[in-house]
């Protein structure tokens, strides 16, 4: 039996969006990517998604933060005045980042930690936004801008990861 003309129409169809949504996530990735120099750490490539598909999960707010580079008002953000034991995850990667033994309060009105929980969690990257100001700026594996870290932080590492509360999500440790 012969494929039918409407049968090739339609598999070309699904061949095209196939290769569109690709050339996306490559785009994406470039955008993540090419912004700055990496000083540290790498993107999870299964975890890279388009624009579209990043309005569809985040909310307007986390969109703005983690994909356009926005900051929250200092003060405003829910995590800056957590207290409870627990772990900070992203919202994008939905990877845990943070352990609350690793925050403080640096006065900032932004959660603040000393350290991630591993190194490998974050990726570091130059940031030349503010001409004439050298910054870092943290994102999670997936391309998400975080925050920025500075050397003014706490001993051991006198680093301060200043994050943004809408790029995080906040688990609490189960009660004993």
């Amino acid at each position: 039996m012969k494929p039918s003309w409407i049968a090739l129409v339609l598999v070309g169809i699904v061949l095209v969006g196939l290769v569109v949504s690709r050339r996306q996530v490559i785009t994406t990735q470039r955008q993540a990517s090419s912004s700055g120099l990496i000083l540290s750490g790498s993107f999870d490539q299964n975890k890279l998604k388009s624009d579209e598909e990043w309005k569809k999960i985040l909310t307007r707010e986390q969109y703005y933060i983690l994909r356009e580079q926005g900051t929250e008002i200092p003060f405003t953000g829910a995590l800056d005045s957590e207290k409870r034991t627990g772990t900070y995850y992203s919202v994008g990667c939905d990877e845990a980042l943070f352990r609350s033994e690793q925050k403080y309060d640096s006065g900032t009105g932004w959660p603040s930690f000393w350290a991630p929980i591993r190194e490998d969690v974050l990726v570091l990257r130059e940031d030349g936004e503010i001409p004439g100001e050298s910054r870092v700026e943290v994102l999670d594996r997936c391309g998400g801008h975080l925050g920025h870290v500075f050397d003014d932080g706490p001993d051991p590492t006198g680093k301060r990861y200043c994050m943004n509360s809408e790029a995080l999500y906040f688990v609490p440790d189960q009660e004993k």
